[in-house]
């Protein structure tokens, strides 16, 4: 794909419309910038050419999966009345060796934090973030073997951190 002279890209989704606005700063650094006005800079590993100003595409990529998903369990969680008062999710993925290099495992930790939480209901709300609500998780289990585990933290009431 050819970039116009002013090495600027848009990308937009039709529908629930998306937009995202990637400019080229130099190298290969470039300014993301969302339709919601929040700004990224997004950069490529030294051995690339980057400067290492930003995370990568790919991570950014994995990050927005597991805030994805950490967003349905706390919202799951809270509509069912539970008293969540953190929630940590860490993400790990492998790649394929070679060009595409795409995700071929994701594994998410989960670590749920709230005074009294039914077991059941956390695992409930990971499962339907898995398996119904993280359009992110949906589209890469089309790739990715996903697996995840989860901890509860009973006497963690300390709120967000």
């Amino acid at each position: 794909m050819d970039l116009p002279s002013n090495k600027l890209a848009e990308f937009q989704v039709w529908g629930h419309q998306l937009r995202v606005r990637i400019k080229w700063v130099e190298d290969v650094s470039f300014v993301a910038e969302t339709g919601s006005g929040h700004a990224i800079v997004v950069d490529g590993s030294p051995d690339a050419g980057g400067r290492n100003l930003g995370p990568r595409p790919m991570e950014l990529v994995l990050a927005g999966t597991a805030a994805c998903t950490a967003f349905d369990v706390v919202w799951i969680l809270k509509k069912a009345r539970q008293p969540v008062t953190d929630c940590v999710v860490e993400a790990e993925a492998e790649r394929a060796p070679e060009d595409p290099k795409i995700f071929t495992r994701i594994h998410f930790k989960y670590r749920v934090s709230g005074r009294e939480l039914n077991p059941a209901q956390v695992e409930r709300a990971v499962k339907l973030s898995k398996e119904k609500y993280c359009s992110a998780t949906l589209m890469l289990a089309k790739t990715a073997e996903i697996t995840y585990e989860v901890a509860i933290d009973q006497a963690g009431a300390a709120g967000p951190t």
